[in-house]
């Protein structure tokens, strides 16, 4: 390895971004202990604005090291559709009437479960939900799954170990639940049509095995609370009545529009902006756009593709020193510090690699997907959604670490032994 000055400060920069995800609540003290600058402090407390910030000296250092034009052609040659498009999923998913059926949905199926309290409602948001991000992308799966959580589960003042419990489930559950198809979870939309893996080996090789993982991560943690669970009420139904069912047909119709041309971001965007202003339109019938959430979210991811995009240079000989026995854990320990998505990319643009070395690989990089805010491109989305609900507003790194490490296990056995 013969990195540049630019690739060092890249790592370094990567490095401090990461430590800077576990230090917010130090940040948050220093707002109280610094009046004068408290608003700076705020500002870099919020974990969504880690990596855009790091990112922001970066490139401040490129320009001052390689001048205008380098660092203007290392820009435009990131690829940003990603972060672009879950802020649009985001925004479109949390519409009050995609959000009404999601929930009537939802009731629908938790009527088939006979569980006691919030027991039901909870099973049924983390093993089904999950599920979805295979057809309707991760993302929104994520975006959907937080927002029910939020209000039928952490707004009934829950404790602090079951909210973190419930975050580690949800966040491993939609890293594997996005693997029945080939086009819907982001590591491995990276590798399939390179590999050639289509929808029948999907379900063949990852899906059956994602299916079992997902459920017994989200019946584990009814049982394990199962106490507190009873305790809480049952989620009522929604208050305000459904929208006429013409204005949730054009909401889905959006939806499915976004879904569909996520890969091209002039397109969805511009779907994007008619759907807000059919919102404007029909305001009667609407809840207020999550647009600081989404944009939080979207700088965030923008901030990991242009820091990630240093890593390359040791990323790639890691990797690739493994065997494919290796490769499985090391992917699901990388994926905790990098984008799993990043890991899939490079081992797509090394030749010769065996069938068993390419599926570890997938295996691991979507495994550890729930690991930290970091692992998996839907984690900042519902961490944004679900925040407010814990004390300080914040999600503790290492709490999240130690939450998901549970269910990392159980879909490191049936994905690896199965």
């Amino acid at each position: 390895m013969h990195p540049t000055t630019v690739q060092l400060l890249g790592a370094a920069l990567f490095g401090i971004a990461l430590m800077h995800t576990f230090s917010t609540k130090f940040f948050e003290r220093l707002a109280h202990a610094r009046p004068a600058h408290a608003g700076l402090w705020h500002f870099l407390a919020e974990v969504e604005v880690v990596f855009g910030f790091w990112a922001m000296v970066l490139m401040v250092c490129m320009f001052a090291i390689e001048g205008r034009d380098e660092a203007v052609r290392y820009l435009d040659g990131r690829n940003f559709t990603e972060p672009l498009f879950v802020f649009a999923i985001m925004v479109a998913a949390a519409s009050k009437p995609i959000l009404q059926l999601a929930g009537l949905l939802t009731r629908g199926l938790t009527r088939l479960v006979p569980l006691p309290g919030a027991m039901g409602m909870t099973l049924v948001i983390l093993a089904f939900v999950p599920l979805l991000g295979s057809f309707i992308t991760e993302p929104a799966a994520m975006t959907l799954a937080a927002l029910l959580l939020r209000d039928s589960l952490f707004k009934q003042g829950v404790s602090e170990r079951l909210k973190y419990g419930v975050l580690g489930v949800l966040f491993v559950n939609v890293s594997i639940g996005g693997t029945l198809t080939p086009y819907a979870a982001p590591p491995v939309l990276m590798v399939a049509s390179a590999w050639g893996w289509d929808l029948g080996f999907m379900l063949a090789n990852f899906g059956w095995k994602a299916a079992l993982a997902v459920g017994l991560n989200a019946l584990g943690l009814v049982v394990l609370f199962s106490r507190e669970f009873a305790r809480l009420r049952p989620p009522a139904g929604s208050p305000a009545p459904m929208p006429p069912l013409p204005i949730t047909l054009v909401h889905l119709a959006f939806l499915a529009g976004i879904v569909t041309f996520s890969h091209h971001a002039t397109v969805f965007l511009a779907l994007l902006l008619f759907f807000l202003g059919f919102m404007h339109a029909y305001e009667r019938h609407q809840s207020p756009p999550i647009l600081r959430e989404g944009l939080m979210v979207a700088f965030f991811l923008a901030g990991l593709v242009v820091l990630g995009g240093q890593q390359q240079w040791w990323l790639e000989p890691v990797l690739t020193s493994m065997s494919s026995n290796a490769v499985y854990y090391g992917a699901t320990a990388l994926t905790a510090v990098t984008d799993n998505a990043a890991l899939t990319y490079l081992g797509s643009l090394v030749p010769g690699l065996s069938p068993e070395f390419k599926y570890a690989l997938v295996a691991g990089a979507v495994t550890g997907g729930g690991l930290t805010l970091i692992a998996n491109a839907p984690n900042p989305a519902g961490a944004a959604i679900l925040k407010e609900g814990f004390s300080d507003q914040s999600i503790n790194a290492l709490a999240l670490f130690l939450a998901a490490a549970g269910p990392t296990l159980v879909a490191m056995a049936c994905l690896k032994l199965l």
